[in-house]
C-alpha cells in the first residue's frame, strides 16, 4: 500500500528510487511492483530496463466495496480497512509530533475536531458526496503538479464518519 500511495504522489519511479524513499531493497520493490502489477495497481511507464524502469499507479485512488457477500470478503475486507487506518493514524501521529516544528500557518490550518450528529444512514451518504463535492477541485493537482500554488503541501485529509453506538443497538438515543 505504501509502494501504491508513493507512486501515487512521487511516481512514476524505478524499483531502485522507490525502494530507497521506503527504505527498503531494490529486489524487495521490484518484486512488490511485479505483484501490483498482476493485480492491475501499477503499471510500467515506459523505458528502462530491469530495476531500472519506471512504474507508475493505475489510477489516482482506490476504492472498494463495504459490503461483502462471504465471510471471508467480510474479513478481509475488514482487515484491509484497520490496516489503512492504522497508516492513516500513524501519519496523523507523526503530525502530531512535528506540528511544534511547523510554521504557524500550518499549525493554524490543522483541523482536528469531531462533531457529535444525528442522521440517517441516507444523511450520512448524502454528507459523504458534499464534502467529496467540496474537495473535489482540489483534485487535479494531484495528477497535474503544474497546477499546485506556491506554498502548497500534501495534505491527507479524512473522512470518517460512523455511528458511534456500534455493538449497543441502533435508533436514536
Amino acid at each position: 500500500m505504501k509502494l501504491v500511495g508513493l507512486l501515487r504522489t512521487e511516481g512514476p519511479l524505478t524499483a531502485t528510487r522507490a525502494g530507497e524513499l521506503l527504505g527498503e531493497s531494490s529486489g524487495t520493490t521490484s518484486f512488490h511492483l511485479r505483484q501490483l502489477a498482476k493485480y492491475g495497481l501499477v503499471e510500467e511507464a515506459g523505458g528502462g530496463t530491469g530495476r531500472e524502469k519506471p512504474w507508475r499507479a493505475t489510477a489516482a485512488f482506490t476504492s472498494w466495496d463495504v459490503t461483502a457477500n462471504t465471510p471471508e470478503m467480510a474479513a478481509a475486507t475488514g482487515l484491509l480497512n484497520a490496516v489503512i487506518a492504522e497508516n492513516y493514524f500513524e501519519q496523523l501521529m507523526r503530525w502530531l509530533e512535528a506540528s511544534p516544528d511547523e510554521p504557524a500557518e500550518w499549525q493554524e490550518a490543522f483541523l482536528f475536531g469531531d462533531r457529535i450528529l444525528y442522521v440517517t444512514a441516507g444523511e450520512l451518504a448524502e454528507l459523504g458526496r458534499k464534502v467529496q463535492d467540496l474537495i473535489e477541485v482540489y483534485f487535479e493537482r494531484q495528477v497535474r503538479p503544474e497546477l499546485r500554488p506556491a506554498g502548497s503541501r500534501r495534505v491527507t485529509y479524512l473522512n470518517l464518519a460512523f455511528p458511534s453506538d456500534a455493538g449497543r443497538g441502533t435508533g436514536a438515543r
